[in-house]
């Protein structure tokens, strides 16, 4: 016999929501695996309600500070700008979760929604990339900040993060879709590749070319470039540890919130882009395909996804614990503390 079994997502990062098990899997039993309706919509509202205050406060302090903003700030606040746009989306994939992986909100939204979640991660790890090679030409080729701004562009660079963050993520706009299941009355939000497949397996090429694609390009080859700017970074620090002038006291200080944000980012983003490979590894009988292999996979993902999303609402609070530029900015914003002297890198 055949079975369909919905896997535990409401993340849009995936590129099915059903997976048809052929005879070498009719031996799974699932009957005893339960998705958690409740404590994953829980989580989302949680990181929605985080998000929306910490990234909505970064971006209005970056924009109030203009003419006195680093480089460093100006990618902060794309960045926060990427995570709220996605964090306005969570109480959608809430609902979604928390009824059982019924999508009530119709094609459009479906569509968008999951489209945000992946421009989201895109523009995320480019900014972070940005911003890591920011830090690479101010402490290794001693570049000021307003060099940095001239010589690499800003404006240009910023567009080209979102143009290609918005042109990888436009399969889900194509794709995505509404399907309804007449046996169990939902209807879900999925991938649907019948405008250019013909049979199972040109699908599960085009689930498992989709789900590498996006994992090689938006994670692994950004964090392999930052992990190079990092090295070069690292080497030079190392040289002039002894050294130091104030103004490099300062690049140390920016540094060590950069290399946060990214370290945290890998933290968040990594489970999921492991177990997303490991799935689609076995789109193509690469990976096990075990009873117990599809059992771990269908626990871990949802919590890994939910790892995935905390480092939305994350950011926000790091820049504000690590960066002491930021915080007075955020008090003057609040009319705690007056504006001091501020530091510029």
């Amino acid at each position: 016999m055949e079975m369909d079994l919905e896997l535990t997502t409401a993340s849009p990062y995936e590129y099915y929501d059903y997976v048809e098990f052929d005879e070498n899997y009719t031996i799974c039993d699932f009957s005893e695996w339960k998705p958690s309706y409740s404590v994953i919509p829980v989580l989302y509202m949680l990181i929605f309600i985080l998000g929306l205050s910490g990234n909505g406060v970064i971006i209005f302090t970056v924009w109030r500070s203009q003419g006195k903003r680093r480089a460093a700030d100006v990618y902060i606040g794309n960045l926060a700008l990427a995570d709220l746009t996605f964090v306005v989306t969570l109480p959608l994939w809430a609902v979604y979760t928390a009824m059982g992986y019924h999508w009530p909100f119709g094609v459009a939204l479906c569509k968008i929604s999951s489209y945000a979640v992946l421009l989201n991660m895109y523009a995320s790890v480019f900014c972070l990339t940005c911003m890591s090679f920011d830090r690479y030409l101010a402490i290794v080729h001693s570049l000021s900040s307003n060099q940095i701004r001239i010589r690499g562009n800003m404006r240009a660079s910023l567009m080209a993060i979102w143009l290609l963050s918005g042109l990888l993520a436009a399969p889900t706009l194509v794709f995505r879709t509404t399907k309804h299941d007449i046996l169990s009355n939902r209807t879900s939000c999925a991938m649907d590749f019948s405008l250019v497949v013909t049979d199972k397996a040109q699908e599960n090429l085009w689930l498992a070319g989709l789900s590498i694609s996006s994992t090689a390009l938006g994670f692994l080859l950004p964090f392999l470039a930052m992990m190079v700017c990092y090295g070069f970074i690292g080497c030079t620090v190392t040289r002039h540890f002894n050294s130091l002038r104030k103004g490099d006291q300062r690049k140390r200080r920016l540094l060590k919130i950069i290399t946060t944000l990214v370290v945290v980012f890998a933290a968040c983003w990594m489970p999921f882009h492991v177990l997303k490979s490991a799935d689609a590894l076995s789109y193509l009988d690469l990976g096990p395909g075990t009873c117990a292999f599809l059992h771990f996979l269908l626990l871990a993902h949802p919590y890994a996804t939910c790892l995935a999303y905390v480092n939305s609402c994350l950011n926000p609070f790091l820049y504000a614990f690590f960066d002491l530029r930021f915080r007075s900015q955020c008090l003057c914003l609040l009319k705690c503390k007056p504006v001091g002297k501020q530091d510029s890198v």
